[in-house]
């Protein structure tokens, strides 16, 4: 059967890659366009940014906000971790360094949405037998040719009985997550609803309790068992917006995560030291710090 002419003539046709592969339960949450290896361990990874987010487009929808490059970086890591490295798809992936510095003038929102192409480089790729174990990987993301973000990601990967085991046995179902408590006024965030507001008032100037809202389809776009690294990135984010109000903005990101925090037990947010332009955020659980972010800004 011959094809349709409009569709015979198109230059070229986008689709997303299959959500699955980047570990999303939406295809409007899947970044990711393409992929193709350029190295032995260098890979090409197309992605296309929305002009309208709820999270990661301003308000005003004027700026692409730093967090998408971390979820976009995310998914290629996850994409090319399982089309090129054969990690299967019911493993888990747990993170463990992220860091991405972005560049001004790179994040605008044009009259089309963004295509930006992310070069991703695995630097250090740890096996046990044939298979993954864990992983170091570089990305550079470049916007019409310029850069726009560099990033550095650490993961380990897991399969089901070995996380079922690190999990306690632990399932979405099982866990009942601390109810919601009211949150801060979305304005003294940069965000529009409060539903997207994350951190929710202590009674002390420099300490929020997390707000995890297990029915957001952002942070919780399919049942999870413990608090994504996403949620406790957005804290650090409005944390940030917070404690830096004049002018400055979030541009870069250096992210620990030491452990899994837990949904059924309340989050603290706090601060230690950083720079005139830059905010040490921790999370802390119960006796443990979970979460370690500077978060680095700039004169908008």
């Amino acid at each position: 059967m011959a094809r349709p002419r409009q569709l015979a003539d198109a230059p070229s046709l986008t689709a997303t890659v299959p959500r699955q592969l980047v570990h999303r339960a939406a295809v409007a949450e899947t970044l990711l366009t393409a992929w193709r290896r350029i190295g032995d361990d260098r890979f090409s990874v197309s992605a296309q940014w929305p002009r309208g987010h709820g999270l990661h487009v301003s308000p005003d929808r004027s700026a692409y906000d730093p967090l998408l490059v971390v979820e976009t970086v995310r998914q290629a890591g996850t994409l090319i971790a399982h089309t090129e490295y054969d990690v299967p798809l019911d493993h888990q992936f747990v993170m463990q360094e992220f860091q991405v510095s972005t560049v001004g003038g790179q994040l605008v929102v044009g009259p089309l949405p963004a295509e930006p192409v992310l070069d991703v480089v695995f630097t250090d790729v740890q096996y046990r037998g044939r298979r993954p174990v864990s992983a170091r990987y570089t990305t550079e993301v470049l916007r019409d040719g310029d850069r726009a973000a560099t990033a550095d990601v650490s993961f380990t990967c897991v399969g089901p009985p070995v996380y079922h085991r690190l999990r306690g046995g632990r399932t979405p179902d099982s866990v009942t997550p601390v109810p919601l408590p009211p949150a801060l006024a979305p304005a003294a965030v940069d965000r529009a609803l409060s539903t997207d507001v994350v951190l929710a008032p202590s009674g002390e100037t420099d300490r929020w309790q997390l707000r995890v809202d297990t029915a957001h389809p952002v942070f919780f776009d399919h049942p999870l068992d413990h608090v994504p690294g996403m949620l406790l990135l957005e804290a650090a984010r409005q944390v940030a917006w917070l404690l830096r109000p004049d002018g400055q903005t979030p541009v870069a990101y250096r992210a620990v995560f030491h452990r899994y925090a837990e949904l059924d037990e309340p989050v603290w947010i706090g601060t230690k030291g950083g720079l005139d332009t830059d905010v040490q955020v921790v999370a802390v659980q119960g006796e443990s710090t979970v979460f370690e972010c500077l978060v680095s800004t700039a004169a908008r």
